[in-house]
């Protein structure tokens, strides 16, 4: 199960909302199990249909959470167009087997936000909990 705040929920629907009709992306630094903080990156794409992190951008990120004894423990998109559910793409680039894998899909109005784990190819949808 994927615990967030409500805020960092609506942080990173408000970052997908932004960015549509291009997907959005980003992470969710966590350390010992707890989500710290939301770190919006830019879609180097700038696709509505694939996103990609910007290199450089990706190793600023991953050094400050290094620093921070933060790891990436949650990795989110957008769907601009289908549900929000991994696409063959999306699972064949995860990368971060630990990683929680967020999206959101801005298709319709209503916020639809699903979480999964993705290794080795095997996609599990989990609940995703939602507090205060």
């Amino acid at each position: 199960m994927l615990t967030l705040t409500r805020a960092m929920v609506d942080q990173v629907i408000a970052h997908a909302r932004r960015d549509h009709p291009d997907e959005a992306c980003g992470v969710i630094a966590g350390r010992d199990g707890m989500a710290t903080r939301v770190v919006e990156m830019e879609n180097a794409e700038r696709s509505p249909t694939f996103y990609r992190f910007d290199a450089q951008e990706q190793l600023r990120v991953w050094r400050a959470m290094d620093d921070a004894d933060e790891v990436p423990m949650v990795i989110y998109h957008s769907h601009t167009a289908t549900e929000a559910h991994p696409s063959r793409t999306d699972i064949s680039l995860a990368s971060e087997p630990d990683a929680h894998y967020l999206l959101v899909s801005t298709r319709v109005q209503t916020d639809e936000v699903r979480s999964f784990r993705i290794a080795d190819g095997a996609v599990t949808e989990e609940p995703v909990q939602i507090t205060p």
